[in-house]
């Protein structure tokens, strides 16, 4: 099994095999908070996956770890890995052996230099997915329900934040065209506002009827 980061024309095979490789998954979603009705989430499909893994370039050669022969300076590979961190076209990374075939960003990378093991570089190392950003529409109508589905929903939640000097039925005149209105804000605001509509106080938030 060999791990291995290509760069155009630069392959770079990493020297010792790293005990283990974690692949994060995880989905999107979006939290959207309705006044009253509390909390909503939306999904908004997979997020980017991240591939961690450790190991280390060694300065001697060792039959028992080592991939192959001959060895890359320490110093030399380190250098390379900070080149692909800096590049701004995604790697290749794969693993030999394994569904492992992907496009990545070298994202991050830990460097360790142990007592006692002098010459010997530890690393740690963090690749983050890359995938085209044009997005495929299929009918374009899942898009329009959805766009108008979130429109539905900001509107129902529209808000009003009270203002010094402000009174229910200033706010009524200014948001629902009456004064006379008044009491429709109050009813959907009393827990807000509490049993005197007249108390109303700088800051709060009354949802509009």
């Amino acid at each position: 099994m060999e791990f291995t980061l290509i760069d155009g024309k630069t392959k770079f095979q990493f020297p010792v095999k790293p005990e283990e490789l974690t692949i994060s998954r995880s989905k999107g979603y979006e939290t959207i908070n309705m006044l009253e009705y509390g909390e909503f989430d939306f999904a908004q499909g997979e997020k980017v996956k991240e591939i961690t893994f450790s190991s280390f370039f060694p300065k001697e050669y060792d039959a028992s770890y080592c991939m192959y022969e001959p060895l890359p300076d320490p110093r030399v590979a380190m250098n390379m890995l900070n080149t692909f961190l800096v590049s701004k076209k995604p790697l290749r990374f794969i693993i030999t052996n394994t569904g492992v075939n992907v496009p990545v960003y070298l994202i991050s990378h830990n460097t360790t230099f142990r007592g006692g093991e002098s010459g010997d570089i530890y690393f740690d190392i963090t690749l983050r997915t890359w995938r085209d950003s044009k997005v495929e529409k299929v009918g374009g109508a899942p898009s329009a329900s959805k766009s108008g589905s979130r429109t539905d929903l900001k509107t129902s939640s529209k808000t009003y934040t009270v203002k010094s000097g402000d009174s229910l039925s200033k706010i009524a005149k200014l948001e629902l065209g009456s004064s006379s209105k008044w009491n429709e804000i109050y009813k959907h605001n009393v827990k807000t506002i509490g049993s005197d509509p007249n108390r109303i106080k700088p800051g709060q938030k009354l949802v509009m009827p």
